[in-house]
């Protein structure tokens, strides 16, 4: 493909990911998803929950727990309002996504059972029913001291949908279980970062760059409690779009053993 045929003025969105974890045997445990294979974006890719910011997330007014807006706001870089947005996108797409929910009855309380939120759940991911109007509705409080920001990458210029996607940690809260229950999911499952990366080296998995590095990063910790207590560097991730044997790649810091493994995303345009 001619590069310069490649689409120069797609707006980037803003975007939500939040890497779920739990302690396993083996380590600490992430929650990945595998896209179905007609979704637009990532389609059939492996990822974990997440997705676009929505308008409302923005001014949704929410009883609100944990470190203040401003906090996230100087951490991610941005201005309150696209702080607040991001973090309300990442506690509402993941409820959304797998039906965890980073929310309790009061500020230092966590919903133990989501299932009596089926509905609205279907409702969210509707958009039949806004965020802010469900957090009021059962009383809840967000919380955003369950999360910790983790890294940003934005998709290359010459895609065709482009996001400023910024990661999250949070452990699972206890009693919650994390499930498939989305159109968006054709399976999940619970992997250690190993385990998911062995199963990407021997292309049972797509995974894209941003997830093959956390993957990679968060395969160093011993524990849940050691990934919560770590504070990372997020320095802006923007990979670039070259050719290399007539085969289209993403230049990504740290990608050589990405590309020595197996055949990368784009090798087949």
């Amino acid at each position: 493909m001619d590069l310069s045929q490649l689409p120069t003025d797609v707006p980037v969105k803003d975007a939500s990911t939040v890497i779920l974890l739990r302690d396993g045997v083996s380590g600490p445990e992430v929650f990945l998803l595998r896209r179905v294979v007609s979704m637009e974006f990532a389609g059939g890719m492996t990822v974990f929950p997440g997705g676009g910011v929505d308008p409302q997330d923005a001014s949704a007014d929410v009883a609100w727990a944990g470190p203040p807006v401003s906090w996230w706001a100087e951490r991610f870089g941005v201005d309150e309002s696209r702080a607040k947005a991001l973090v309300c996108a990442a506690v509402r797409e993941t409820f959304e996504e797998c039906g965890v929910l980073l929310a309790g009855p009061t500020a230092d309380t966590v919903v133990a059972d989501t299932s009596g939120y089926a509905q609205a759940r279907k409702q969210l991911e509707s958009r039949e029913l806004s965020f802010s109007e469900f957090i009021a509705n059962e009383g809840l409080v967000l919380r955003a001291d369950l999360l910790r920001p983790w890294a940003n990458w934005i998709t290359p210029v010459g895609e065709t949908r482009r996001y400023d996607t910024r990661f999250f940690v949070a452990a699972a809260p206890e009693g919650q279980t994390a499930d498939g229950e989305t159109s968006e999911a054709a399976s999940v499952a619970w992997q250690t970062p190993e385990e998911a990366l062995t199963d990407w080296r021997a292309g049972k998995t797509i995974l894209l760059p941003p997830t093959w590095t956390q993957l990679t990063s968060l395969a160093q910790f011993g524990s849940v409690a050691e990934v919560l207590a770590a504070e990372p560097e997020i320095p802006v991730i923007l990979p670039t779009l070259y050719q290399e044997d007539g085969q289209l790649r993403v230049r990504f810091p740290g990608q050589d053993p990405y590309y020595e493994a197996v055949i990368h995303p784009w090798s087949k345009r």
